[in-house]
């Protein structure tokens, strides 16, 4: 059965097929036509007279009735040896269907994935080998700037789950948010918050939740409460109380702030559940774990 990474990830590029021209393009070099409508199509294939088959997702570039190219995406979180032999079968059978060239897609969150995935697959076939394009982390750069990400928010929801442990990044994605139109910001959350990492997730939570969030706004007005409802409900799962203080000692560490033991202990044995969570608020923002404890007199650990 699919994971969520692979639903989300496939569900982006059904969202907008563009996404995969502009990938193959600008980020792989390869010759896709330009000026040309992209649709998705049916994924259902057959190589006659038996084997159907069903790719993650199959795009064309170019009229329906006509198209100029095709592109095949396929998530791949894994090596999977069985998969990998049906690739050449897609693209055959595509071509057969469309007449048109076919350029398989492979998304690869895992490096030593997107590695193999990209070695030449032989067939036997005479002259038949297909090499596939792949977009593993390598490929995804780290997006910063809140425009960069406004710019390309799929691109920025993948730089989450690639680079989340790097505050900036998160930062720039929950930023980005603010710029884009209200009936689409949160779909881009979603794919984010779907993708990220545990510590990019907490983080995103603490920042829906935070003060610094412009909760004015009617994206942050419709999901404030969403982040902490998620971060409470794991919570409860190993109490309430370590659940908090984990959250304050991963958004420090995903933040690069250094905390001594004498830090850590203090937050790990606090019992103050409304403490650990200003402090968890306060660690979005926070430059020392001095910026954590400002106004709190010296607490007795326990």
């Amino acid at each position: 059965m699919p994971s969520p990474l692979h639903d989300t990830l496939n569900l982006m590029f059904r969202n907008r097929p563009r996404l995969a021209v502009e990938m193959l393009r600008d980020h792989l070099g390869v010759d896709v036509p330009a000026g040309l409508p992209v649709q998705v199509v049916s994924n259902e294939l057959n190589d006659r007279p038996s084997k159907d088959l069903r790719p993650d997702t199959v795009i064309t570039v170019g009229p329906r009735h006509d198209p100029k190219h095709a592109i095949i995406v396929e998530i791949q979180q894994k090596k999977e040896e069985a998969k990998r032999e049906q690739l050449p079968r897609y693209v055959a059978a595509l071509w057969l269907q469309l007449s048109c060239p076919v350029t398989v897609l492979m998304i690869c969150p895992d490096a030593g994935t997107a590695a193999w995935a990209a070695e030449p697959i032989p067939t036997n076939l005479a002259g038949y080998t297909l090499r596939c394009e792949v977009i593993g982390p390598d490929q995804i750069p780290p997006i910063a700037d809140p425009a960069e990400a406004a710019a390309h928010p799929e691109l920025a929801a993948l730089s989450v789950m690639t680079h989340g442990e790097h505050a900036p990044v998160v930062e720039a994605l929950m930023a980005a948010l603010e710029h884009l139109p209200t009936e689409h910001a949160p779909q881009y959350y979603e794919y984010a918050y779907r993708l990220a990492p545990l510590a990019a997730r907490l983080m995103m939570e603490k920042l829906m939740e935070s003060a610094v969030w412009p909760v004015y706004s009617p994206f942050a007005r419709e999901h404030y409460g969403k982040g902490l409802q998620a971060g409470r409900t794991e919570g409860l799962q190993e109490g309430l109380v370590k659940g908090e203080a984990r959250t304050v000692l991963t958004v420090l560490q995903v933040r690069g702030i250094p905390v001594s033991e004498a830090d850590r202990t203090r937050i790990k044995t606090c019992t103050d559940l409304d403490l650990l969570d200003e402090w968890a608020r306060r660690a979005v923002t926070a430059t020392s774990t001095a910026d954590l404890f400002r106004d709190e007199p010296e607490r007795p650990a326990g």
